[in-house]
């Protein structure tokens, strides 16, 4: 029996990179799997075939992470779609580099808004669909540990502020038994930030294995966390970064 057999899932921001890495693998240890996205339903739709083609179950819902009361209701869809929520990855997320002096206010709203206040919200929303025993997953950023180049302040802001709401969850919810953890990626191989764009050799010079990450690289971890078989680990923040932080 796969390991997550029987189990319900949803990953926000799940339509492409990381977010889709995860769903998938998510699916293939057995879960059904529902994600967000906030524009590209064909990208959305693709991920759910490719559950469905391998004999999973999956949804789609769109659910921009900065508008809060839809971030609410898609996990609310889920639960009734599902009958519960067993797993939740915190995955959507925004990336905003500039110096703080020229940082807008207007971006910091909406950084913020992706980066933390979603986190809250699906959180908060799900716990009250989650069985005893369930599983809260963040995708932070290295760059709450480290920030080795200037304009990165605000998003080192906002994954240091999910880092230690992981700590103060993972009190909150241990006695159902519930593990609340954070996953820091290095530099992955995605559109965002692709292992041959013009930052590239920059970061590479910080690591201590010499290439990006995989997607697939995360989804392992996030699968692990999410498995019978990590409920010890809660409130961490785990590294998987070639050594960016080392």
């Amino acid at each position: 029996m796969a390991a997550l057999s029987g189990k319900s899932a949803l990953v926000t921001g799940g339509s492409r990179g990381i977010g889709a890495a995860i769903a998938k693998r998510l699916a293939k240890e057995g879960a059904d799997v529902a994600i967000t996205y906030s524009s590209s339903q064909q990208r959305a739709q693709q991920v759910v075939d490719d559950i469905l083609s391998g004999g999973g179950r999956a949804v789609a819902i769109k659910a921009d992470a900065a508008d809060q009361a839809a971030v609410r209701a898609a996990v609310q869809q889920v639960a009734q779609e599902f009958g519960k929520i067993d797993i939740l990855v915190n995955n959507a997320g925004l990336l905003a580099f500039a110096p703080i002096t020229d940082f807008p206010v207007n971006d910091f709203e909406k950084v913020l808004s992706v980066n933390v206040r979603s986190v809250f919200t699906a959180t908060q929303e799900s716990v009250r669909h989650m069985p005893d025993g369930g599983r809260i997953i963040t995708i932070g950023a290295v760059n709450s540990e480290r920030v080795p180049v200037p304009g990165a302040s605000v998003y080192a802001l906002t994954k240091g502020a999910v880092a230690n709401f992981t700590k103060g969850l993972a009190r909150d919810l241990g006695g159902r038994k519930i593990t609340v953890n954070n996953i820091l990626p290095g530099p992955v191989d995605t559109e965002a930030n692709p292992a041959g764009g013009p930052f590239a050799d920059t970061m590479l010079g910080f690591m201590a294995v010499k290439r990006y990450g995989h997607a697939d690289e995360v989804a392992a971890m996030a699968a692990y966390l999410a498995g019978p078989e990590a409920g010890y680990i809660t409130g961490a923040s785990l590294l998987i970064d070639g050594g960016f932080a080392a």
